[in-house]
């Protein structure tokens, strides 16, 4: 009869342990002789491999080969692990229409895909009545927003924000954000210079908001007023 080393193609078509050959839908990786156990032992993984493309016509590939395409299968599986362990708002049981709103634009803010910009108008711990615009992106990679997805706190304008106005005191501040640049002298209202594209933001909601631009009111029974800005920037990055 045929030697073992003669007959490979025979060999593939019966169930053999995992330790000496892993096949999936032609795509085959055989460990050398001298590393025993060698093959492929996450079933998962292997899948993923032939989902991604990584399929032969039966050749054996080379060891240095699987190992590259094993590392990248592993790279993105963290990265997509760590994408979902960013998002502060996942898994969050939300009630509120606002912070449902927010949830909803968290990702794209984090990636870049989406620039939102917040107005709020409510009372702050001391009773005060206070308002301003908030840099939504900006605000998620400068702190973190699970007291807020949770309940603990609530969003609420800064004097480090936009644009901070205390109704009480008068005390009026804006400020430049990375992605934003504040025009605040501007004879019919603040408006907001995108810095990705250069488009202008307009808040006055008896205007347009501006070019890829849209507004959008919130009913929520967290504050008196909110009211969200999206910009979607055509400008490749």
């Amino acid at each position: 009869g045929l030697s073992a080393q003669r007959r490979p193609r025979r060999l593939l078509a019966a169930p053999l342990p995992k330790s000496c050959l892993c096949e999936l839908r032609g795509w085959i990786w055989r460990p050398p002789e001298t590393v025993p156990g060698a093959a492929v032992q996450d079933e998962g993984l292997a899948r993923q491999l032939v989902e991604l493309g990584y399929r032969g016509t039966g050749e054996v590939v080379k060891r240095e080969d699987f190992e590259a395409r094993k590392a990248a299968i592993e790279i993105a599986r963290l990265a997509e692990r760590t994408q979902k362990k960013t998002l502060t708002s996942a898994g969050k049981d939300l009630h509120d229409n606002f912070l449902k709103a927010l949830a909803a634009r968290e990702e794209d803010n984090r990636s870049g895909k989406v620039s939102s910009v917040i107005f709020i108008r409510d009372k702050n711990s001391r009773g005060q009545e206070v308002s301003g615009y908030i840099d939504y992106a900006h605000r998620l990679k400068t702190e973190d927003f699970e007291v807020y997805f949770s309940g603990k706190k609530r969003l609420l304008p800064r004097p480090t924000d936009m644009s901070f106005y205390n109704w009480d005191s008068h005390i009026a501040v804006w400020n430049s954000t990375p992605n934003y640049q504040v025009i605040a002298d501007n004879p019919e209202g603040l408006l907001f210079k995108y810095k990705r594209d250069r488009k202008i933001l307009n808040v006055d909601p008896k205007a347009q908001p501006g070019d890829n631009s849209t507004r959008s009111p919130i009913i929520t029974e967290l504050y008196t007023q909110a009211v969200i800005f999206d910009h979607v920037s055509r400008r490749k990055t």
